[in-house]
C-alpha cells in the first residue's frame, strides 16, 4: 500500500506550487529552487518556517530573502549556463546556491566574515563546487575577477553603483534594489550598453542596506 507523502514533501510541493502561482515560469529557475534545500540555509530557530514565503533573520542582523523574491530576482537576471555571475551580499548563501545551479561560476562577496564562513560550509557540504566566496567591500565588487555576465546585489543601494556597472560585460545585466535605506525600495534591472545604461523598474521591495567597507566585527 503506497505511503502518504510526508509533511516535508507536502511543504516542498506547496513551496513550488506557490512560486508557479505567483508567476515564476522559467523552468531552469524552478529546477534550481527545487534542488537547493532551503532548510540548510536558515537558523535552527526558524527551520520550521524555511519554506514559508517570508524573509527570515540570520546572523549579523541580516536576513534571508523570501523564496518568491529569490526566484523573481533570479528569473529577471536571466542566467545562462555559460555565465559568470557576481553576487554582492552572500548572506546565508541561499541565493548563491540557487545561482550556482544556473551559472558556470558564481563569485560572491560578503562584508561579514561570519556569514561568509558559514555559507562556505553549507555550499561545500552540498557539493556546489563552482562558487568562490570573498570577504570584502561589496560596493567595490571583485574587480580582479571581472568582467561578469551578470551581477546580483542582495542589499539596497541608494544610487546605481557605477563601480559594479564597470565590472559588467557589454550587454551584461544587474538586478538590485535601489532606494532609501529607511523606506521601501524599487527592484531594478540594469542592462549595460555601449552608450547608456537601460533601466527597468520591477517591483517594490524592502532589503537591508548595502553598506561600504568590510565589517570590523563578526
Amino acid at each position: 500500500m503506497p505511503q502518504p507523502p510526508s509533511d516535508e514533501k507536502i511543504q516542498r510541493m506547496e513551496f513550488m506550487l506557490g512560486l508557479r502561482r505567483r508567476g515564476i515560469i522559467q523552468q531552469s529557475v524552478l529546477r534550481a529552487m527545487d534542488e537547493v534545500p532551503r532548510e540548510h540555509f536558515v537558523s535552527a530557530e526558524t527551520v520550521d518556517a524555511a519554506y514559508a514565503d517570508q524573509a527570515l533573520p540570520i546572523a549579523c542582523g541580516q536576513t534571508i530573502s523570501q523564496p518568491y523574491v529569490v526566484a523573481y530576482m533570479t528569473e529577471k537576471l536571466d542566467v545562462h549556463p555559460g555565465h559568470r555571475v557576481l553576487e554582492v551580499g552572500t548572506g546565508s548563501g541561499y541565493q548563491t546556491a540557487v545561482l550556482s545551479r544556473l551559472a558556470r561560476e558564481v563569485v560572491t562577496i560578503e562584508r561579514y566574515r561570519t556569514l561568509s564562513d558559514t555559507a562556505r560550509i553549507r555550499i561545500n557540504t552540498l557539493g556546489y563546487d563552482n562558487v568562490e566566496l570573498v570577504v570584502g567591500d561589496g560596493l567595490n565588487g571583485v574587480p580582479e575577477r571581472a568582467p561578469f555576465d551578470r551581477i546580483m546585489v542582495t542589499a539596497a543601494a541608494e544610487d546605481v553603483p557605477m563601480v559594479l556597472i564597470e565590472q559588467l560585460v557589454e550587454g551584461g545585466m544587474m538586478v538590485l534594489p535601489i532606494g532609501s535605506h529607511d523606506a521601501t525600495q524599487v527592484l531594478v534591472k540594469l542592462t549595460k550598453n555601449k552608450d547608456r545604461i537601460a533601466r527597468e523598474d520591477l517591483l517594490p521591495v524592502r532589503f537591508v542596506p548595502l553598506l561600504p567597507g568590510k565589517a570590523r566585527e563578526l
